[in-house]
């Protein structure tokens, strides 16, 4: 990240395995995460914190990530919306930036997701409040 402040990025999947291997991943990559596995669990902590970025599975127990999108966009509408997701038809990046995404990168893309990241998050703060 450009700037000398972590870049905080809320991630919802409800894989534990991948929860834990991203989290692991952006933590070397210097971005701080805080992982839940359910869609109650990010809406409640957008209430209660601030980050940086959301970063979204499509598909959750309690509601698809595209609905969470659309609920993430109306609690916090500039905050960027990235889908890290395996569900990889055009249908399902079209629905994602439909619902308000300001990227989808398709799993296991780590790469383009970090690079992804640092895009979004930089122009998000680089925008006056």
């Amino acid at each position: 990240m450009p700037s000398q402040t972590r870049a905080r990025v809320l991630y919802v999947d409800d894989d534990d395995d991948s929860r834990e291997m991203l989290s692991t991943l952006l933590g070397i990559s210097r971005i701080d995460v805080t992982a839940v596995a359910t869609a109650e669990s990010a809406l409640s902590l957008i209430d209660a914190e601030r980050f940086d970025a959301y970063l979204l599975d499509s598909w959750l127990p309690d509601t698809d990530g595209f609905e969470l999108c659309r609920l993430m966009r109306e609690a916090s509408p500039t905050t960027p919306v990235l889908f890290f997701s395996g569900a990889a038809y055009e249908a399902d990046i079209q629905r994602g930036l439909d619902a308000g995404a300001s990227a989808y990168v398709c799993k296991p893309d780590v790469r383009g997701l970090l690079g992804t990241i640092s895009l979004v998050v930089s122009h998000s703060q680089s925008i006056p409040a």
